[in-house]
């Protein structure tokens, strides 16, 4: 069975009695919730379902809305893909901060507002993620000041993400060269090799990176057997040759 959606292993108490109850649609928590999403960026934990409620609270109290808690919490939804978190926290923006000025170009436009700026560049880097281009996002995420100025606040960012990037290259491949996972993870040296030997728990092999057998990148011939009786054929051939009425 599956993790429920609403589950969080370091909630509070307090936390969880306001989500329960029917105080988490109450303006005064707001500030409850905003003290909780910092505090997961600085203790390196996550609780998705109490900051979409917090976003929630932003689209009917827009007047207590704090823009650098809106970027905090798609910082951190970044931390845990492939999991749709990013997805579910920017449909819960207002429309005016997901549209750029300038929709001339993919990426944003630089006259566009801070915080509608902010979220779109945090959009590309969760593009970039999804369709596995790893190489791009370390690359993207250098290229601007804007984006070490958003992860800031997020203890471990760089970290996580690796350790995601990791996660879902064990579940695919047995083995991979090292240049290339040296682009995908961003590290390079000693750096590389202490993440892929102490934080991943891999071998190297002169210029190969050995993922071990787990039952997701194990490669398994599958054999489907039909069970199927010859009266079931009898009927259907005996239809064939009936008249209609």
């Amino acid at each position: 069975m599956g993790v429920p959606f609403d589950f969080a292993p370091e909630r509070p108490e307090h936390i969880d009695a306001i989500l329960n109850g029917l105080d988490r649609y109450n303006p005064e928590t707001t500030q409850v919730f905003q003290d909780y999403v910092t505090e997961q960026c600085e203790s390196k934990t996550y609780d998705c379902y109490a900051n979409l409620a917090l976003l929630k609270l932003y689209q009917f109290n827009p007047h207590l809305t704090k823009d650098e808690t809106i970027t905090n919490i798609l910082v951190k939804s970044l931390t845990v893909f492939p999991s749709p978190d990013f997805s579910l926290a920017l449909h819960l923006l207002p429309p005016h901060i997901l549209t750029p000025a300038s929709t001339s170009s993919a990426l944003p436009a630089a006259g566009d507002a801070p915080l509608s700026e902010a979220v779109q560049k945090l959009n590309v880097l969760n593009n970039l993620l999804a369709q596995a281009s790893y190489a791009a996002f370390w690359s993207t995420l250098d290229s601007d000041d804007l984006y070490a100025d958003l992860i800031a606040d997020v203890a471990g960012f760089e970290e996580l993400i690796r350790i995601r990037i990791a996660l879902t290259i064990s579940q695919s491949v047995r083995g991979i060269d090292r240049s290339v996972l040296e682009s995908w993870l961003g590290l390079q040296g000693e750096t590389f090799n202490k993440f892929v030997n102490g934080v991943c728990g891999w071998e190297i092999e002169e210029n190969v990176v050995k993922v071990p057998l787990n039952k997701e990148n194990e490669a398994k011939g599958t054999i489907v057997r039909e069970n199927v009786k010859m009266e079931q054929f009898s009927r259907v051939i005996r239809r064939a040759y009936e008249q209609p009425a």
